[in-house]
């Protein structure tokens, strides 16, 4: 077969995974070799100095001895099949990194014989990209499920990011559309790539030319919508990851159907909306310090269609609000929606020197269509609000650009059940407040 088939093969098997979108890694050129890697993003993304970057994006074969009813590779699937050698494959990612298409490499494969043996080709394409062409770019690689920890690490020592691909939340799942896979299958190795990452830090610390393990971390990748779970499970699930497995990113990929399982929802788009609000969440999780079980519960499994968690949190804990942006403490203003990490702590450094008001909170880049129902300039609203959650939220819908259609309905009276009298009626003409 000609090689740019199989490119068109298997570039086009690799597009269902998600889960490769920045490198999170810093490696220079040492002079002796070609190419670097960036940790400000690859896939699609911007380096420092501006470059629009992205990378190669492609499995070694779509053979699979694995029938994952979700999978468009599955072996039960009548589609074409092919596989690269370990040496086309490295030269073809050199060919495209010495043309300026490409920075770096996402590699994943399906599962040809058994585990160990598909290891061994991932670990020989990437062997040769560092030993025999010196490349120093950015290299992800998926591990495959069941693979020898001495596979794996010698994978790691050559890559700059790992992961294995959890791919469905629960063990009932894995059993029902993936019998052949098993969540101790996957959650080992991954165990073993975080515990690898701890000891080489120890390494590092120690002994400066130590060789470095998975630097830019781990990650892996929920396929949302194939099957009943709730998006408090999947979000359960990643808070778990993110405690315990010191995982980079969880990756989440809105259930493409690409099959006719009896055993697969039948619908007529991907969820991608679901999707977004489960990245919401995520960012939530990691650098709001929110708690999934803040976010959703057992009888609000499910997130708000029409509002950001965050939103919607914030409108069902008004007991918290508001908050006087030149007061409250940096973990609270976290909690407002519009404002975010950088914007918290520019208020908390503007605020040592005056007095803040809403003219300056929007100077510093805080979102006052959502902040200004939660939040306070000395000790006043900006403008004269009934806070109460029906009216907030009436507020926030009216401007929600998902929902179009919201933009269009008469607001709601922020001053119902009360009404103007002859004196209230007399100062609106003379204008006095």
């Amino acid at each position: 077969m000609d090689l740019f088939e199989k490119l068109r093969i298997l570039g086009d098997s690799a597009k269902y995974d998600v889960a490769c979108t920045s490198s999170g890694n810093d490696r220079k050129n040492t002079g002796s070799g070609i190419g670097n890697a960036v940790s400000c993003g690859i896939c699609h993304s911007f380096s420092a100095d501006g470059r629009c970057i992205s990378l190669l994006k492609v499995l070694l074969t779509n053979y699979c001895i694995n029938d994952c009813k979700y999978c468009l590779c599955r072996t039960s699937n009548d589609i074409e099949r092919a596989a690269f050698t370990p040496e086309e494959l490295a030269d073809l990612t050199i060919q495209f990194y010495k043309r300026n298409y490409i920075e770096g490499l996402f590699l994943s494969s399906g599962i040809v014989q058994n585990a160990d043996h598909t290891m061994e080709q991932l670990c020989q394409v990437v062997s040769l990209l560092r030993i025999k062409y010196n490349f120093n770019g950015y290299i992800h690689v998926k591990v495959i499920p069941g693979a020898s920890p001495e596979l794996v690490t010698k994978l790691g020592l050559l890559v700059d990011r790992m992961s294995v691909n959890i791919e469905l939340p629960s063990q009932k799942s894995l059993q029902l559309l993936a019998p052949q896979k098993d969540k101790e299958k996957i959650m080992g190795p991954m165990r073993f790539i975080r515990d690898k990452i701890s000891e080489n830090k120890n390494e590092l610390a120690i002994f400066r030319k130590a060789q470095s393990f998975a630097p830019a971390g781990q990650s892996t990748q929920m396929i949302i919508g194939a099957t009943p779970d709730t998006d408090f499970q999947i979000l359960k699930m990643s808070e778990k990851l993110y405690e315990n497995l010191k995982l980079k990113r969880v990756f989440y990929s809105a259930y493409v159907p690409v099959g006719s399982s009896p055993l697969l929802p039948v619908i007529d788009k991907p969820p991608l909306l679901r999707e977004h609000r489960l990245y919401q969440a995520d960012w939530l999780l990691r650098f709001y310090n929110f708690k999934a079980s803040e976010l959703l519960d057992e009888n609000n499994q499910n997130f708000n269609t029409l509002l950001d968690p965050k939103c919607n949190w914030a409108v069902h804990n008004l007991n918290i609000f508001p908050l006087d942006v030149n007061k409250a403490e940096y973990n609270l203003l976290l909690r407002v929606p519009g404002i975010g990490p950088t914007s918290a702590r520019k208020i908390i450094t503007a605020r040592r020197m005056a007095t803040l008001d809403f003219a300056d909170l929007k100077k510093l880049g805080i979102v006052l269509k959502r902040a200004v129902y939660f939040i306070l300039c000395k000790g006043k609203y900006m403008f004269p609000f009934k806070a109460n959650e029906v009216n907030i939220l009436q507020c926030l819908l009216s401007d929600n650009k998902l929902f179009p259609a919201f933009s269009n309905t008469v607001q709601l009276s922020l001053f119902d059940n009360l009404s103007p009298t002859m004196e209230d009626e007399l100062k609106c003409l003379t204008g006095q407040m």
